[in-house]
């Protein structure tokens, strides 16, 4: 196994733009399930394709494991991507598609076969190897897609938002696949996503960019726990983190609270309730998010009840807040 390092990296695209990845540092250690996750035009892709040396950056280091691949082309780097599109070979059966990268570095028939076959076992794509894309079904091709970078066996393999293309099961049951694949395997992971639920689910660490710098690298619950800064505090979780301004709850600083954090009461006058009005009311099953205005501020904040909630739009209510879990941010 091998990990990957950054070292002050920086992609300007034409001279006097704003950088698109501006002194990326990070280490990635051998193993690692590391996602990149962003709103877009942050740089995440930018920063993964740098790593395949679909980009080169405009200064700084790459390295895979002690090589510096920062000039390196990308066949020469080792490693495997996984695109959005599943970019498939339409007149190819699934072994024809997953084999061909192989055929084409003069592999041995027979390592060719026993590469294929093993990965089509851990997909799940044994009994489709004599079918053409078409005969698929959407996860279906991306798991060729990701079969296709498994044979090559690599020292690191890059996933560019491969299952935004899929519908929301699909997304779910694909989530599990590459997290069961990455059990396997143990190889370097590096995963680009929009979607915080996946970077939550799949990523052991997580790194959370905006503007083309990291705002915050830490384990999931880590970074859903401790936010580095208000950013990442109201990118990260859904519903997101209430930001209330410095007097709300903590003078001079604002204040972050996570919805499970915040219970919608019937006002009674106690000391730390905060008068307010129930806007909107989101039924999901289990958990109802409640949508309040605070009275006087017109400041909005977002509760998650368990089960359905007694209140109705435009009902007087009192906000209580647990204080035991907020997270303060310098103005």
């Amino acid at each position: 196994m091998q990990g990957v390092s950054f070292q002050h990296v920086r992609k300007v695209y034409s001279h006097g733009d704003k950088p698109a990845v501006d002194d990326f540092s990070l280490e990635v250690p051998p193993g690692e399930f590391l996602v990149l996750v962003g709103p877009s035009g942050c740089g995440k892709s930018t920063t993964l394709r740098m790593v395949a040396g679909l980009e080169l950056p405009t200064s700084g280091r790459i390295l895979i494991g002690d090589r510096d691949v920062t000039r390196l082309p990308p066949k020469d780097r080792d490693i495997a991507m996984v695109f959005q599109n599943y970019a498939l070979y339409p007149h190819m059966t699934v072994r024809e598609n997953m084999s061909f990268a192989l055929k084409l570095r003069h592999f041995d028939r027979d390592d060719i076969r026993r590469r294929v076959d093993a990965a089509a076992e851990t997909l799940g794509l044994v009994p489709y190897l004599d079918r053409l894309p078409k005969a698929l079904s959407g996860g279906q091709r991306q798991r060729v897609a990701v079969g296709r970078a498994i044979v090559r066996e690599p020292a690191v393999f890059l996933f560019d938002e491969p299952l935004s293309n899929l519908d929301a099961k699909m997304r779910v049951e694909m989530r599990a696949e590459i997290v069961r694949l990455h059990h396997r395997l143990g190889t370097t992971m590096i995963y680009v996503t929009h979607d915080q639920t996946e970077a939550m689910t799949m990523g052991q660490r997580i790194v959370v960019m905006e503007g083309g710098r990291i705002q915050q690298a830490a384990p999931p619950l880590e970074v859903y726990d401790r936010p580095a800064n208000p950013f990442v505090a109201s990118f990260i979780g859904t519903p997101p983190m209430n930001l209330l301004p410095p007097g709300v709850l903590d003078l001079g600083r604002i204040t972050g609270l996570r919805p499970e954090h915040v219970r919608i009461v019937q006002p009674s006058g106690a000391a730390g309730e905060l008068p307010a009005t129930v806007d909107i009311l989101e039924p999901l099953g289990a958990e109802t998010i409640v949508h309040v205005v605070l009275d006087g501020r017109q400041l909005p904040v977002l509760a998650r009840v368990q089960g359905s909630c007694p209140f109705s739009h435009g009902d007087k209510v009192a906000v209580v807040a647990d204080l035991s879990k907020t997270v303060f941010f310098e103005r």
